[in-house]
This record gives structure tokens, C-alpha cells and sequence, in this order.
């Protein structure tokens, strides 16, 4: 019986290392994301070398806020928000409130699947970035909108480190690109922040 247990254990963490390494040989190293710039599959404006990661590029919080004009949401409406800009003493975020921020950076990732993560930093002071969407789409062309919340009051300013681009190999060929798609909801290019656009969806 124990040499089965050991044998299944020994089988089990052989398969899990080879998952981990087969999922962390997906993502795309800096010399991997330098290489994709070169050739245009990946922008980021403004680009700074000293915001690239081992495997990562810091994106930063950018001058506009936003928040819903109603405290009960309706899946099947069109929830209108309020933006405003972060003024230069900053902006406290509190508790119960769900933010809509953007980041400074506008992208582009044309081969790859783009991830947006939060910062360590950020996460070590109660900063969440996104509920749900941190994954991109083969073919996005814009700026992110965060979907903040925090666990205390805080004041953030415009241009802090907010979170991190990863970018994973896409396996086989691609159909439809996001920027091609019909009825993609967020592909006009702005600076500001995107309401959900949930309400467009039939249900």
C-alpha cells in the first residue's frame, strides 16, 4: 500500500512539473517581448526599457477615474458612469466602491494573448485591479480599464505602478482577431476609463 501511495505521489508531482514547465515555457520572456516589438506583433506606448520585467511589463495608473452614477446596478442596463481626473495631491479610494480606472498605456498584441495582473506592491497595500478580466484577446488595440477596489482607504496618483502584462504563445492558427471581431464592445481607443457594456448582450 505505501509503495502504490508512493509510487501515485512520484507520478503525480512528475506530471505537475511537467504542466508547470509547459505553461511557463508559453510566457514570453523580455528578450521574447523585445523581439515581438521589434516586429510589431506587440505595442505598448509610451514603451520604457526600465519598465520590462524578467517576463512582464509594468503598466501604470492612468489620469482617469470613474464611477457608477447608481448605487444598484441592472445587468440589462446601461449602468452610466462619472469620470473625473486624479488630481495631483492624489486621490483616496475607499471601501464598498467599485472604481473604474485606465492605464496609461495603450497596446496592441497581435500574435499573443495578453494577461493584466496586479503588482505585488500594489496587492501588499489592499489594491485589486480587476474582478474578472485580466485576460485580453489575440488582436486587443486600446488601453485597459481596471476594475479597482480596495481593502482600506488609500490615494493613489496618476503614473504609480498599477499592474503587470504578461503575454502567452497562442497554439494553433487564429480566426477571428478581437479588432475584427463584430460586435466587439471595447474597441474604440480612448484614454478614459469603459463602463460594462453588458447590456448589449441578448439575455
Amino acid at each position: 500500500m505505501g509503495d502504490n501511495l508512493l509510487i501515485r505521489c512520484n507520478h503525480y508531482f512528475a506530471n505537475f512539473e511537467a504542466l508547470a514547465h509547459y505553461i511557463y515555457s508559453m510566457i514570453l520572456s523580455d528578450k521574447r517581448i523585445l523581439e515581438e516589438i521589434e516586429k510589431g506583433t506587440i505595442l505598448i506606448e509610451p514603451f520604457r526599457k526600465d519598465c520590462l520585467g524578467t517576463n512582464s511589463y509594468d503598466v501604470h495608473l492612468g489620469a482617469h477615474l470613474a464611477t457608477y452614477t447608481v448605487r444598484e446596478l441592472d445587468a440589462r442596463a446601461h449602468n452610466k458612469i462619472e469620470e473625473f481626473r486624479i488630481p495631483e495631491e492624489g486621490y483616496v479610494l475607499n471601501p464598498g466602491t467599485l472604481y473604474l480606472g485606465v492605464t496609461e498605456e495603450y497596446t496592441e498584441t497581435h500574435s499573443h494573448v495578453p494577461f493584466l495582473e496586479g503588482k505585488s506592491s500594489a496587492g501588499r497595500l489592499g489594491i485589486f485591479i480587476h474582478a474578472t478580466a485580466g485576460k485580453g484577446d489575440v488582436g486587443y488595440c486600446n488601453t485597459w480599464t481596471l476594475e479597482i477596489t480596495v481593502i482600506q482607504p488609500i490615494r493613489v496618483y496618476t503614473g504609480m505602478p498599477i499592474g503587470q502584462l504578461i503575454y502567452f504563445a497562442v497554439d494553433g492558427e487564429i480566426e477571428t482577431y478581437y479588432k475584427d471581431k463584430r460586435g466587439a464592445k471595447y474597441n474604440q481607443r480612448t484614454v478614459k476609463p469603459i463602463e460594462s457594456m453588458m447590456w448589449k448582450n441578448k439575455f
